[in-house]
């Protein structure tokens, strides 16, 4: 449970844009903040290698240790690029749109044939050092894992962070989906918490609440 006081942000308007549009929204009978990136800005493999960015909606607090609640349900959007992924999720201990930690869904990669991309449906990221192609190339499968999501359907998580360590759950799950014991920007980071979303991506946040003790 988050303790009694948690911080409840639906509100649209009370979120910084880096790179993205926010807006209230319905998605499937539930109120939402709908996150978009424009079009100009999805990356093309052709030109340049992909890697994450810092395309998100976000709010400046104080937090460190702690646990984020959220609901999140990702579009491909219409044209999107073949490598889209449904790309979604959360960003925390936001010191700026320039540095931040994030763990998010690839949720397209979740049930394909294909047994070495539902292995990437997970993914921790630290930017702007440690995206996940770095991440990958140098410490392959330790910040990545599997979990049964899917595209245009809410998926609830729970992000438990406390100093170096974290902890993903999905779905009201009773054990964790992906654990990371070395927090790349440290246990003693704190900031912001942010929605993040990346190319070829409509993406809708629900109920996000932030809890100041972890569990």
């Amino acid at each position: 449970m988050l303790e009694e006081n948690a911080v409840l942000m639906s509100d649209a308007t009370l979120w910084n844009l880096s790179g993205v549009q926010a807006r209230p929204a319905q998605f499937k009978g539930r109120s939402a903040i709908e996150v978009t990136m424009p079009e100009s800005a999805w990356q093309d493999p052709a030109k340049e290698a992909l890697k994450d960015r810092n395309f998100m909606a976000w709010r400046a607090l104080d937090f460190t240790d702690g646990t984020i609640e959220l609901d999140v349900a990702s579009v491909i959007a219409p044209g999107a690029p073949a490598y889209a992924r449904g790309f979604i999720g959360v960003a925390f201990r936001v010191e700026s749109s320039d540095r931040f930690e994030s763990v998010y869904l690839r949720p397209a990669n979740s049930r394909c044939d294909d047994q070495v991309r539902r292995n990437h449906t997970i993914q921790y990221a630290a930017y702007p050092d440690f995206t996940f192609d770095r991440l990958r190339t140098e410490e392959p499968e330790s910040y990545e894992s599997y979990v049964d999501v899917a595209l245009e359907e809410w998926i609830h998580l729970a992000v438990q962070i406390q100093g170096s360590a974290m902890k993903l759950f999905v779905n009201h799950a009773s054990q964790p989906s992906l654990i990371v014991h070395d927090l790349k920007h440290g246990a003693d980071a704190r900031g912001g918490i942010g929605l993040w979303v990346e190319s070829g991506t409509i993406g809708y946040f629900a109920d996000v609440r932030v809890g100041r003790v972890a569990i």
